[in-house]
């Protein structure tokens, strides 16, 4: 393989997401971000202005059509995903879908089935898990500086008031605590413990119906247990520790986005490690996702498809506990 390749990128949804990680491309090397697409085609002209992007679409067709592109990187609400990731499998590009992943189970599994069926690369861009913190944990862990983990608790909450337009108010945007929030908590708890056998929960809705604050207990069988807390009603320090058997490492707020850990041993005094991310913390996971393109990987070892499927199960099945049934939007154009 061509180490050296330069991976073309293209993004569908000029969002706030995209607007913050699109600036982080240039600390990305052999990348090039070639297009930008959009619903509207001067949102798009806009987007591809501040960022110096020579193409400007505007419709998700013409973006996964272009020939061009090696991947698609899919920043819209969570109902969109799946037909846009559909669409740009279907036409051999890559995809790097926002978490979270889908709107549903049923279109996660879509997904990863399709992509393992055309042999074309996916991974949900859960960018915390490539952070040079999130490195060294996994590395602490394995070397037993911890012990056997068996604890995870981690808390993520935003004070957003509420307003019924605001598209984490919105059913049909997939709005709600759970998929903007408790995917990093629910990511972090799974990447750590593995799927749970027992899920329970307890929250309250919003007047639109989407979930607005949880507390979620993950329980494994062994005794194990994740307890984690989110909220769009208001604030939290965004902390977490993962707790062994022979000491625990704390992640400083906001965990999901980590500059240092500090490493707690039975008998030793604390130690701290400086580990801070290039730019905002983005190019990591697309340094990832063109080292595995240029390997003719389809997957990603650190964010495989069946932990996103893992994750996306049991944010779906927290929802539907507290009544919230979420859908896929099928009536995007591409």
């Amino acid at each position: 393989m061509d180490r050296n390749r330069v991976i073309r990128w293209g993004i569908a949804g000029p969002g706030r997401i995209a607007d913050s990680e699109a600036a982080d491309f240039g600390l990305v090397p052999d990348a090039a971000l070639l297009a930008v697409g959009s619903r509207s085609v001067d949102r798009a002209r806009v987007f591809a202005l501040r960022h110096d992007i020579p193409r400007a679409y505007g419709s998700y067709r013409e973006l996964v059509n272009d020939p061009d592109l090696d991947v698609v990187y899919i920043t819209t609400p969570h109902p969109q995903h799946l037909a846009i990731a559909r669409a740009a499998i279907k036409n051999g590009k890559a995809v790097l879908v926002e978490k979270t992943f889908a709107a549903t189970v049923a279109g996660a599994e879509e997904l990863r089935g399709l992509a393992r069926a055309e042999n074309v690369f996916a991974m949900e861009a859960m960018w915390t898990r490539f952070l040079p913190a999130y490195v060294t944990i996994r590395e602490l862990i394995k070397d037993g500086a911890i012990g056997e983990v068996r604890q995870v608790q981690a808390d993520l909450g935003v004070d957003r008031r509420y307003d019924p337009k605001d598209r984490l108010y919105d059913p049909a945007q997939g709005g709600g605590a759970m998929l903007d929030l408790g995917v990093y908590l629910v990511s972090f708890a799974q990447h750590f413990l593995g799927v749970p056998d027992r899920i329970m929960i307890n929250g309250s809705l919003a007047e639109t119906g989407v979930d607005r604050e949880f507390g979620l207990l993950l329980g494994y069988d062994d005794g194990r247990s994740a307890a984690l807390l989110g909220s769009i009603r208001n604030a939290s320090a965004g902390s977490a520790r993962i707790v062994g058997t022979q000491g625990w490492i704390d992640l400083p707020p906001r965990f999901h986005h980590p500059s240092g850990i500090v490493l707690h041993q039975k008998g030793k005094d604390p130690q701290t490690f400086d580990l801070q991310p290039l730019g905002h913390g983005y190019p990591h996971q697309f340094i990832e996702v063109g080292d595995r393109i240029r390997d003719g990987q389809t997957e990603s070892p650190i964010m495989p498809l069946d932990d996103t499927v893992a994750v996306q199960r049991i944010l779906n099945a927290g929802c539907e506990q507290l009544g919230v049934f979420h859908h896929e939007d099928e009536t995007v154009d591409v």
